[in-house]
């Protein structure tokens, strides 16, 4: 039989909570629909892939959802 003395105990990681203001919360649904409206051009064949990466970076910028950063 093999023990196996444990030294440390981890503490698990710390979470923040991030509190959205209205204007923020506004401006994600608002990248959401933006994203959807354009997915659907895309998928209809009524802009192109360049086109829609272009039309996703500057909704990206305009509306600056929360993953903004990790998205564009």
């Amino acid at each position: 039989m093999q023990v196996t003395k444990l030294t440390a105990v981890m503490e698990p990681p710390v979470v923040r909570a991030h509190l959205f203001t209205e204007e923020q919360l506004r401006n994600e649904f608002d990248y959401i629909l933006a994203e959807k409206f354009t997915k659907n051009l895309l998928e209809k064949g009524l802009i192109s892939e360049g086109e829609f990466n272009k039309i996703m970076a500057e909704n990206c910028r305009k509306f600056s959802p929360f993953l903004g950063e990790i998205l564009a």
